[in-house]
């Protein structure tokens, strides 16, 4: 690692709220050949047609809400960080949605003016969730919660966003976060399912006192007997990968009563799925909404399509964004977060005014800290999306008054 990566990878300053922050990543098809995106696009600002702000390292704000960049050979999108509170992960679906759906407008254009097709095969997806102020994790203890949940998060997960060609499901501690990983998922409803599953059990666990593996016996969390989780494979953290179990879960039939637990019972996918969920169907639903939570739990009883009931991989992994299947559900409108709309404000060039100074925006320092620089003077300031939303918060309230 260089110098300069080792730089941008030191943790900066933390929100003073708990957030939820998602990314997708996909292979490039160019011409039906598979390329990496930095060898036919040079960066992104080669794709998207409007001046983007640049973040940290290689990555861009686009005008949608999100990042995109370049990551060993995949394009990757990710959202802005995002409140944690009711209905936060499917504000985050929505915009990760709205994140591909910009980018594929834009290779849209860039296919007329080029003369060929470039299409984007879904490859994973990351759920990131910040441990809340006060909770007191050291990384030590990161580590172990991470771990932890890495005996509990697979089967729900690959029910709600796996198909049979998948090979595994990640857990990794991130700084002040948890990184849940898993292949790509075309269908919105099933991605905020899994979002909202991941979300709420990372929260509830993590605000446990003990986070050793005695946990598991002690709350009476089924485990498949002979799963051992194994080191992921970038970065630190651990990954339920296929060969982990006794066989390979993704091949299975989900509602096939054949797998032996830890406890001498036998038990189906979509049973265990269930049984390990249930104790966190509050905390599922304080991140969603009712519909997103029952959603959730009618594809553990069979009562909606998980991937996995297809004998192979859906063909929409294959050409992701030309077409968006939104449900009635997914695609009503919801109010933006805090942070969000400070992004959006940011994004759109607009200037701000604090203590009788304007300021207009020039790059984004990672997630939460923005650079801007003074109209009248050129002088550099960094202010934080706290500080950023007080300010338009403050000046709304004006607006009303007036």
């Amino acid at each position: 690692m260089s110098k300069r990566e080792k730089r941008s990878a030191q943790p900066g300053p933390a929100p003073r709220r708990a957030v939820i922050g998602y990314e997708a990543e996909f292979n490039v098809y160019v011409g039906e050949q598979k390329m990496r995106p930095e060898e036919v696009f040079g960066n992104p600002q080669r794709i998207v047609r409007q001046r983007m702000i640049p973040r940290a390292g290689r990555s861009f704000h686009m005008p949608s809400g999100g990042a995109v960049y370049f990551d060993t050979g995949v394009i990757e999108v990710a959202t802005p960080i995002i409140d944690l509170e009711e209905g936060c992960c499917l504000r985050a679906g929505r915009s990760l949605w709205e994140q591909i759906g910009f980018l594929r407008r834009e290779l849209d254009a860039w296919e007329q003016c080029n003369g060929t097709t470039v299409r984007l095969e879904g490859f994973s997806e990351h759920f990131n969730v910040s441990v809340p102020l006060g909770r007191g994790l050291t990384a030590a203890g990161l580590r172990q919660a991470a771990l932890l949940l890495t005996y509990m998060l697979p089967v729900p997960v690959m029910l709600l966003a796996a198909n049979r060609s998948s090979t595994g499901v990640g857990v990794r501690p991130r700084g002040n976060r948890i990184e849940v990983t898993v292949d790509f998922t075309p269908d919105p409803d099933l991605m905020m399912a899994a979002a909202a599953l991941a979300t709420g059990m990372v929260l509830e666990v993590i605000g446990w006192e003990d986070h050793g593996l005695g946990e598991l016996r002690k709350r009476g969390v089924p485990v498949i007997a002979g799963f051992r989780p194994r080191r992921h494979t970038s970065r630190k953290g651990w990954l339920a990968r296929a060969d982990c179990f006794p066989r390979n879960p993704f091949a299975a039939d989900p509602g096939a009563e054949e797998w032996l637990l830890t406890d001498g019972r036998t038990a189906s996918l979509r049973g265990l799925a269930r049984e390990i969920a249930e104790p966190f169907r509050t905390a599922i639903r304080a991140v969603t909404d009712e519909p997103g939570c029952g959603h959730v739990f009618a594809v553990f009883d069979g009562r909606a399509r998980s991937l996995m009931d297809f004998p192979d991989r859906p063909p929409k992994y294959t050409d992701v964004g030309r077409s968006i299947a939104w449900s009635r559900r997914t695609s009503r409108p919801l109010p933006r977060s805090a942070y969000e709309r400070v992004i959006h404000h940011v994004i759109e060039h607009r200037r701000v005014r604090v203590d009788g100074m304007t300021y207009t925006p020039e790059r984004m320092l990672g997630w939460y800290e923005i650079a801007f620089r003074e109209v009248k003077t050129g002088k550099r300031r960094v202010f934080n999306l706290d500080e950023l939303a007080a300010t338009l918060s403050r000046r709304r309230a004006k607006t009303a008054q007036a």
